[in-house]
């Protein structure tokens, strides 16, 4: 594996991680661990810049879809300063994953995110 492959694959693991961190102090170390200060993050939904917008747009994640993980599908591909990848918000009762979309990433020089381009490719009604 190549030096740049583990840098898009650690810097996505950084990214579930702080997807993924349900308590707020351990999303607020999560989140600045994966973006970069000043780091932004724009899907369909939010367009947000800094670790506090960031951690409150996955906070509100996760009130909309409480029991709920983010979980990579597939393979991290990337090149230069940037990597995309799909996922999908599966539950943890049962198993379903009503949401999926596919992101790409801009690494800064640090290996942490510069900036997010988020693409939600399902999406249940009323969400």
């Amino acid at each position: 594996m190549s030096a740049n492959t583990d840098r898009y694959e650690n810097a996505v693991s950084r990214y579930f991680e702080a997807w993924n961190a349900r308590e707020p102090k351990a999303r607020t170390k999560a989140v600045a661990a994966a973006w970069a200060v000043g780091g932004g993050y724009t899907d369909p939904l939010a367009d947000v810049v800094g670790h506090e917008q960031i951690a409150a747009v996955i906070a509100a994640a996760h009130e909309q879809f409480p029991g709920f993980a983010f979980r990579l599908t597939g393979a991290v591909d990337g090149h230069h300063d940037t990597a995309r990848f799909s996922w999908e918000l599966v539950s943890e009762v049962d198993g379903s994953a009503p949401v999926a979309g596919s992101d790409v990433i801009t690494l800064a020089g640090d290996g942490r995110i510069r900036s997010v381009l988020g693409f939600l490719d399902r999406v249940p009604d009323g969400a």
